[in-house]
């Protein structure tokens, strides 16, 4: 049996404008239900925007969230 491994581009590297639900998780150390709560509960700290019926959360509100600079 294999397991899949996700790499995640470090937060201060990340190019993306927005990164979808699972990686958002990962980066805000959160389970993805609860992101999808925070979105049905309209209590998010971050607001995602709806992408073909997926929620992409801004990489700069993330960002600032966790008091992460961009890389120069």
């Amino acid at each position: 049996m294999t397991t899949k491994t996700q790499q995640i581009t470090p937060l201060h590297m990340e190019t993306r404008t927005h990164l979808p639900t699972s990686e958002a998780a990962i980066h805000l150390h959160r389970e993805v239900q609860t992101l999808r709560t925070w979105v049905s509960c309209r209590n998010a700290p971050i607001r995602p925007i709806k992408v073909h019926g997926r929620l992409m959360w801004p990489t700069d509100a993330i960002r600032a969230v966790l008091g992460v600079e961009l890389a120069a």
